[in-house]
């Protein structure tokens, strides 16, 4: 523990200015046209430029999150903003991948820089924990990832997203046959990989407690960031590359019981973090509705689905990091929260409404998107696994109202501005 010292709060200036002037650069040069940078090594376009300035403005709302923390903590780790510029500004390359190796190099700045940061609270087991169990399974997922890259080049002699898509157009990728089955196991290594860095299930098994372990700020950057530069990366991959039945079956799966594990394991959560992991592993699962469709219905719903996830995630998120000075940390501790503050009780209680889809807020607009593209292509089953757990997702969500309007707290929160 430290004093608050000016150096960590001119880092969070500086690095939030930055994010601003990469915003105000990245809005101006908004391209008429696709260009390709680096020997096609990186690509410029329409999506690439939506899905990198949504993501500097959660970046740049993560950082304003961290001036008061780091207050509050008395933490003297100005690194963390640098480590989050660093993986901001690998998930920007991501975004733009056009090449496996482009991709891969991309992924592991990222997940380098988020191995150190969920371990940034050096004086709390909890937090050296995450750290370490996150660094050895993602490690492994990089690994299994980095196969089925160099699988897929060599069947295929490429590793340019637009080559693979010209190989692939019209080509059956199916376990019959040598060449067939070693570029079907390729796709598969990849498609574990990213369902990994994503949270889906069954790869979701170190998020709820790496989010525990690590700081309600990490946390928060880890719920809203990544998912952002993952699914655009994902759909220039298996969609504009990949596109296949075969892989569609395994993202509806994916959809699936991600879907119904996230609403039943979060009804048995107590603590705040935990029950927000499983929540984020829920909406990965709606998110997959729209994205394993493959059709561009499907796509638009994805993007309007995420932008209000990170856009509620972020919300939650404030108002758990402005209750942190009461070592706010189950769900019980918000008993009548709405009694010491009316305001942080009430914007709280729209957003778990929204979070649980209920109309007319955000939420809702989002999962009917979703549900209707899923309609659309003939995803019925998917659409009514969606409905179901959407219904009983309300159980928990609606529990935070419950505690702040109707229960007696066993400590008094109280919030001071």
């Amino acid at each position: 523990k430290y004093d608050y010292p000016p150096l960590v709060c001119n880092v969070s200036w500086l690095g939030l200015l930055s994010v601003l002037i990469t915003i105000l650069l990245v809005a101006s040069s908004t391209p008429l046209t696709v260009a390709n940078l680096f020997y096609n090594n990186l690509i410029i376009d329409n999506f690439t430029y939506f899905c990198q300035i949504f993501l500097l403005v959660s970046t740049a709302s993560t950082i304003v999150m961290c001036l008061g923390y780091f207050k509050e903590e008395s933490l003297n780790a100005f690194e963390s903003i640098v480590l989050i510029l660093l993986s901001t500004c690998s998930m920007l390359f991501m975004i733009s991948a056009y090449d496996l190796i482009a991709m891969y190099l991309a992924i592991e700045l990222q997940s380098l820089c988020f191995y150190v940061i969920a371990a940034s609270k050096r004086d709390s087991e909890f937090s050296t924990e995450a750290g370490l169990k996150y660094f050895i399974l993602g490690a492994f997922s990089s690994g299994i990832l980095l196969f089925g890259c160099s699988m897929i080049y060599g069947f295929t002699g490429v590793t340019n997203f637009e080559e693979l898509a010209k190989i692939f157009t019209g080509y059956e990728i199916t376990l019959f046959g040598a060449q067939s089955s070693g570029i079907f196991m390729g796709i598969l290594f990849i498609a574990v990989g990213f369902l990994f860095k994503i949270t889906a299930v069954p790869f979701h098994m170190w998020a709820p407690d790496v989010y525990e372990g690590s700081p309600t700020l990490v946390t928060a950057f880890f719920s809203i960031a990544p998912k952002i530069s993952i699914l655009a990366n994902m759909v220039r991959v298996f969609i504009y590359s990949f596109y296949d039945p075969t892989w569609q079956q395994l993202f509806f799966f994916c959809s699936i019981a991600s879907m119904i594990l996230g609403a039943l394991a979060a009804m048995a959560q107590n603590k705040v973090k935990r029950l927000l992991a499983y929540s984020s592993i829920g909406h990965v699962g709606y998110l997959f509705i729209g994205f394993s469709c493959g059709t561009i219905e499907g796509i638009q719903s994805l993007l309007i689905g995420v932008s209000i996830y990170v856009l509620m995630t972020i919300n939650v998120f404030a108002i758990v990091l402005a209750l942190r000075q009461n070592r706010f940390k189950y769900i019980a501790d918000l008993g009548a929260l709405a009694k010491t503050n009316p305001i942080l009780a009430i914007t709280l209680s729209i957003t778990m409404f929204s979070y649980a889809g209920i109309p007319p807020l955000a939420g809702f607009c989002s999962k009917f998107y979703l549900f209707f593209a899923a309609l659309g292509c003939g995803a019925y089953l998917l659409a009514l696994i969606g409905v179901v757990t959407s219904v009983i997702s309300c159980f928990y969500y609606i529990r935070f109202v419950k505690i702040m309007y109707f229960d007696t707290p066993k400590k008094w929160i109280l919030y001071k501005p």
